[in-house]
Order: structure tokens, then C-alpha cells, then sequence
């Protein structure tokens, strides 16, 4: 089965037709004949979305989708209230409370479909965020406050951004923006094609207002298409507006992804009730993308320098060590150690330290070629691979950042400078099976033999 769905109706003749009609759409389909029941079903987890009927005894519609809302558990869980009554106050009504969208009976089949697919989706979308963010708690990734500390998060803008895309009739649009404003803390603006074509993802809207027809019939739906192909435009919400009644491009509209469609002639109030829900899921989806972009940083990341972590360095060189197998190259292995580091903190303290595996970090990061990975694999520890490099070649860059390190002055908070010097071991990764394995125990034994020899020096594996 597509989906699970709800179907809400006081009127069982209503709920029977209804679900004949999901039904043969392959959806798996439950009945409830009042809110109340509803919200029972509903809190019993396993439903993706709802459809329910406007006017029952009891909870009514619109105050059992504000209950759904409400409540933590059913709160994502999408709402269509269906009505016999026709008026913008009924639509208001039920826009306001939360729902998702709002049909008129007779209910047109097609709408219905695209409609319930385009919820599905979103819905589904949400739940691979959720679902993958669970699996880097699991695994390591973690999101507490403490894990997250070192990373700076993507700047929130103050606001957000509306853009109005229309036809050749500019006053119009022009009409629309001044009418959409004063009810927005948002930008509202009217933008071209080529400017829509033309956007980075610094200046993306978060919801485009298009005309299906623009200059020509379906230029806008064109467009919405091209916008959700872009890396810049494809994770906004976008709103098509549509000739009345023109039900079967609706149903295209929401298939190509648009977020919600509406109809001239229309009310600004209703337009502007839809743009708020598409605004806040949009919002809710980009939090989702960040936990989520938060927890692969720090499932890779060390916070402290910046640098990747040993989890990643040791699958990199795993890869690395298959390429070379398959296209026969060569590629070098550094193990670095910061000599006496314990002495560091004892001396100097604990942000002493801290601020030397930094300043150490960035040194090897600029030291390094754009195709050389450099990682911190524990403590004062570091990592480089450097694929491509013959083994004079990787000597000589492991003496060079010998040097660069004993070079180095790192300031510390009180003013003072302290300089610190490494000791390296060097190996070349062999053409066997488990080579990336094999190669750190031999650079391991190199770098041991590097801190016997007097520190500060490098040795090669032999």
C-alpha cells in the first residue's frame, strides 16, 4: 500500500464512497464517524494523512484538525477538510485551523489523488529526516549541545522572502504585492523569469507565487519545474495559481511538485492563509535538513580543529587504498604526533592546549595539496593521506611540516607564545588486500620509532 489514510465522516454513505475511491488507488484505508474517534486513531500512531469532513456533530472539522495540531504525536500529520459548503468564510475556517488544504464536495477525483501524492511525499520526506537524524544518535553522531559547540550553524535570516511571478499584466502583480504586504513580516516582491532562473541560494526566495500561464499557457508550470531542478530554488515552497475549475492541471501542478494550488479569482486572505502553511512546513523541513546536516558534521567532524575525524580519515584511506589497487598509483601515509602535548596542558592548561591542536590543524590544512586529506585521529594525533605521491615525495612533505610545526609560534590567551614540534611516520600503502590496515600498523610502528629516536623527526616505514 502508497499510504495510510484516514477518512472522517459522520455520514457513513460519505465514508463508504470516499474509500472506494482511495481504495482502488491501492491506499490502505481506515474509518472514523466523528473527532473524537478520530483523534483516537490518529494518536494510535501509523496514520499519513487525514481527510476529513468539515461539519459533524460533536468536534467539527476545523476543531478536531486544531486538536491534531496540538498534540506532539499527530502534529505533522497532514489534514484535507472536505465541505459541502462552498464560501471563502468556510475555507477561511479551515485554512486557519491547520489543515493542509480544502475541498468542496462534489469531491473531484482527480484533485483529490494529486493532492493526497503530494502530501505523501512531503510527508514521506519529513520522515527520512526524522529517520536518518535517529540513526546518527544511534551510530554516534549525536546532536547535544556539547557535540555541537564547535560548529558555527548557518545564519537564520531576519526574514523570509515571498516572490510573485506573473504574466505580462505588471499592475496586476503589482496589486497583488501591495495587498500581500501589510499582512507579512516577510519581503514580498514581484521577480522575472530570468531573475527566478538567475537566483543562488543566498537570495532564494522561501515561497514562489506563480501563475500557471504566465505569457503564454503553462509557462509557469514550465517554470516551478525548472526552479525544483535548481540547487538554489528546489527546496522552496512553491504556489500555483490556476484558472477556476481547472482541476486537471491542478492534479500536473502538485505532480511536479507544487506545494499548494489556488485559483483566480481568489482572495487575498485565503492566498495568504496558504502562503503561511507553506511557509511554516517549509521551515520546519529546513530545521529537519540542518539537525540533519549537524549530525553528519559531527559524525565526521572533530568540532574542536575542524579537521576530519578518525572515522572518516580511516574509511578515506580505505578508498584510497581500492583506488590504487584498481588504477595502480601510489599514494603516501603520514602518522603525526605532537611531542610532550601532555606537558602542554599541564603547564599551560587545558584552552593552551586546545588552541595549539588549532593553530597545529590549520598549519597541516594549508601545508597540504586540495587532493591530501589531513585528519585528527585522537588526542594530539593527526593523520594525512596523500594519494598520488611517491615515497620521496611523501618524505619530503612529512619533513616540510616537521619544520613548519617547529616554526610555528602559537599565542596564547594570556599573550604568550609557545612553539611545539612533531614527530612523524611515514609509509607508502602497499598493492595487497587489507592495505589500508596493513599501512597503519607499519606507519604506527614508524612514528614510534620517530618519538624513541629523540622526538621531533621523521622516520619512514620499512
Amino acid at each position: 500500500m502508497a499510504g495510510r489514510i484516514l477518512i472522517v465522516d459522520d455520514v457513513a454513505t460519505n465514508r463508504i464512497v470516499m474509500k472506494v475511491k482511495l481504495s482502488a488507488a491501492r491506499y490502505d484505508v481506515v474509518c472514523a464517524s466523528s473527532g473524537i474517534e478520530a483523534l483516537e486513531v490518529a494518536r494510535a500512531g501509523g496514520i499519513d494523512i487525514v481527510i476529513m469532513d468539515m461539519v459533524m456533530p460533536g468536534l467539527n472539522g476545523a476543531e478536531t484538525c486544531r486538536a491534531l495540531r496540538a498534540d506532539p504525536a499527530t502534529t505533522a500529520i497532514p489534514v484535507i477538510l472536505v465541505t459541502a459548503v462552498d464560501d471563502a468564510e468556510a475555507r477561511m475556517a479551515g485554512l486557519s485551523s491547520g489543515a493542509d488544504d480544502f475541498l468542496s464536495k462534489p469531491v473531484d477525483e482527480i484533485a483529490l489523488l494529486a493532492r493526497v501524492r503530494s502530501l505523501l511525499r512531503s510527508r514521506d520526506e519529513e520522515r527520512e529526516y526524522e529517520a536518518r537524524g535517529a540513526l546518527l544518535e544511534m551510530t554516534g553522531g549525536g546532536f547535544g549541545e556539547s557535540a555541537q559547540a564547535g560548529f558555527a550553524t548557518r545564519p537564520v535570516p531576519a526574514e523570509g522572502r515571498i516572490a510573485l511571478i506573473g504574466g505580462p499584466d505588471a499592475g496586476w502583480l503589482l496589486r497583488q504585492r501591495d495587498r500581500l504586504r501589510p499582512l507579512f513580516r516577510e519581503t514580498v516582491a514581484v521577480i522575472g523569469r530570468d531573475a527566478a532562473l538567475a537566483l543562488d541560494r543566498g537570495d532564494a526566495p522561501d515561497l514562489f507565487l506563480i501563475d500557471a500561464d504566465m505569457g503564454a499557457r503553462n509557462d509557469g508550470l514550465r517554470l516551478m519545474s525548472e526552479l525544483r531542478s535548481r540547487h538554489a530554488t528546489r527546496h522552496a515552497a512553491f504556489i500555483v495559481l490556476l484558472p477556476a475549475g481547472d482541476s486537471e492541471r491542478a492534479a500536473t501542478a502538485l505532480d511536479l511538485g507544487a506545494s499548494d494550488v489556488s485559483y483566480h479569482p481568489f482572495s487575498i486572505d485565503e492566498i495568504a492563509m496558504r502562503v503561511r502553511t507553506q511557509l511554516a512546513r517549509k521551515r520546519r523541513a529546513d530545521r529537519m535538513r540542518d539537525t540533519l546536516d549537524t549530525g553528519l558534521k559531527l559524525a565526521v567532524i572533530d568540532p574542536l580543529t575542524g579537521l576530519h575525524n578518525r572515522r572518516y580519515g580511516l574509511h578515506h584511506l580505505e578508498r584510497v587504498a581500492l583506488r590504487c589497487q584498481a588504477q595502480g598509483i601510489r599514494a603516501g601515509v603520514i602518522l603525526m604526533d605532537i611531542d610532550h602535548f601532555k606537558q602542554v596542558n599541564d603547564t599551560h592548561g587545558h584552552p593552551a592546549g586546545d588552541r595549539v591542536l588549532s593553530q597545529i590543524a590549520r598549519v597541516l590544512s594549508e601545508s597540504l595539496r586540495g587532493e591530501d586529506l589531513v585528519c585528527r585521529i585522537g588526542g594530539e594525533e593527526f593523520l594525512a593521506v596523500l594519494p598520488d605521491a611517491g615515497v620521496e615525495q611523501v618524505r619530503a612533505v612529512a619533513e616540510r611540516l616537521r619544520q613548519t610545526i617547529a616554526d610555528t609560534r602559537v599565542r596564547l590567551p594570556d599573550g604568550r607564545e609557545l612553539s611545539v614540534t612533531m614527530s612523524l611516520g611515514v609509509a607508502m600503502l602497499a598493492d595487497r588486500e587489507n592495505a589500508g590496515t596493513e599501512v597503519m600498523d607499519r606507519v604506527d610502528r614508524a612514528l614510534y620509532a620517530a618519538k624513541n629516536d629523540g622526538r621531533n623527526r621523521v622516520i619512514a616505514a620499512e
